[in-house]
């Protein structure tokens, strides 16, 4: 099998790169982080990339591209610890281009590809914890629309998105609306999440809506596995650039007059490092190949790549802060930055622990990766 990127793919990472190097800084990251955690410029500028529309056709008005242009491009983000949402848009774009009609499709998708729109899932609920099929928040039909009522928690960038995708039961029936945050009986609550980005609390109450399908649990889990590819493309990226810093770190950080990183015992760790990265980064990639194979296929390997995912970021995360000592936890320093982001980044979509259940209850015959 051939893993070599194409030329389109490489010229891709490199215009991505180039915007985390030049136009996104850590000054830049603090200073968002202060001013609430989202910057409509910044998602401008990832849209002005062409970024918005990558999952979105050309016939919509974006790109065309596929899983592997999409796991190029958040690792690159990740490198730079970006707190855009853009995977909420390649979930947006994936969910409304596959299971939308197709005026909801004409009204909402060259709007996500022009970065006009932001539009982001609305899934989690207090009771649910990671399990899809478990919904609260209920909907009604109302004359020839249809009105949502519920409450949803940890919605990225809630107070500033223009729309959400929100699953909600119809006669005991999972199904999926897109409701506009200007709506009415839509009220948000906006706080920072754990990396400094934007989240909060999104309440309906008879929200006017408009139905994506009533196969609500189907594209649900697409929409999640979406999600879940583009987390681990994006936590390759962090762990890279974590792996970069600590090792700079360590050829600077002096001790009994030579470097530290001449230790044998730290450089074996460093090591360690490196191969639970690559270990990751093979995950990432099979979840984004498998990405769009049939359902089971692919809830399966979805879980797989998160479980060592999560492994590998709790291991690259806490041993960078140990090689780093007391400045490593400390907010003026980079990497305890990249630490949180880790953090948080392996409780999205499911945490390890809920990702081994999954993976335990699609086994049958064998435990192959391939099987």
């Amino acid at each position: 099998m051939d893993f070599d990127f194409s030329d389109d793919q490489e010229q891709l990472r490199d215009a991505v790169r180039k915007w985390v190097d030049k136009g996104y800084s850590f000054e830049r990251r603090t200073g968002i982080v202060a001013a609430g955690g989202f910057d409509r410029a910044a998602y401008g500028e990832l849209a002005e990339l062409g970024l918005a529309g990558l999952y979105v056709s050309e016939d919509d008005g974006g790109l065309g591209m596929g899983p592997i242009e999409g796991m190029v491009v958040m690792e690159e983000l990740g490198r730079g610890i970006v707190l855009e949402p853009l995977a909420q848009t390649l979930i947006a774009s994936g969910v409304l281009g596959g299971y939308a009609p197709a005026e909801l499709k004409a009204a909402w998708l060259p709007r996500i590809a022009s970065g006009e729109a932001l539009v982001v899932l609305a899934h989690q609920e207090r009771k649910a914890r990671y399990r899809l099929d478990v919904c609260a928040a209920t909907a009604s039909q109302a004359g020839s629309g249809w009105t949502v009522s519920g409450t949803k928690s940890v919605v990225a960038a809630a107070d500033q998105a223009d729309a959400f995708i929100v699953p909600a039961t119809v006669s005991g029936q999972l199904a999926l609306f897109l409701v506009e945050r200007s709506a009415s009986g839509v009220r948000t609550t906006g706080y920072h999440t754990q990396d400094g980005a934007r989240g909060g609390e999104l309440t309906l109450k008879d929200a006017p809506a408009q139905l994506i399908t009533k196969d609500g649990l189907t594209a649900l889990e697409h929409g999640v596995d979406i999600g879940i590819a583009a987390v681990c493309a994006e936590a390759v990226g962090v762990m890279d650039k974590t792996l970069a810093i600590t090792v700079e770190y360590m050829n600077t950080r002096k001790q009994f007059g030579v470097a530290i990183a001449s230790f044998q015992a730290l450089r074996h760790r460093v090591a360690d490092m490196k191969m639970q990265l690559e270990l990751a980064r093979s995950m990432s990639y099979y979840a984004s190949l498998k990405l769009n194979a049939p359902a089971a296929e692919r809830r399966a390997a979805m879980a797989r790549a998160k479980v060592q995912l999560g492994s590998s970021m709790r291991f690259v995360g806490q041993q960078a802060v140990q090689l780093h000592g007391g400045i490593g936890v400390t907010d003026e320093y980079i990497v305890s930055h990249y630490f949180k982001k880790l953090t948080q980044l392996e409780m999205s979509y499911g945490d390890s622990l809920h990702q081994l259940g999954e993976v335990s209850s699609r086994m049958q015959d064998t435990a192959g990766v391939f099987a």
